[in-house]
């Protein structure tokens, strides 16, 4: 079971992934270090929700997925 750091990451890591986007990709549109982006989708940091909304916007889904139960 993930904690709910853990699930944001994942959510995030999971669409990321979808869009076909490279880390460096994505935290350069959200206006982030790379590096913190990482942090964020190991679930190692506690992002602030305007992090989470613009990481949402830049993934195009609404911020309520990014607290959805992660599944494979």
């Amino acid at each position: 079971m993930t904690n709910r750091l853990e699930n944001i990451g994942l959510n995030i890591r999971k669409y990321r992934k979808q869009k076909k986007l490279k880390q460096i990709e994505l935290a350069i549109e959200v206006g982030i270090d790379r590096s913190y982006l990482s942090e964020i989708e190991n679930g190692r940091t506690n992002p602030s929700v305007s992090v989470l909304y613009a990481i949402a916007d830049a993934l195009k889904i609404d911020i309520a997925e990014l607290f959805v139960p992660y599944q494979l």
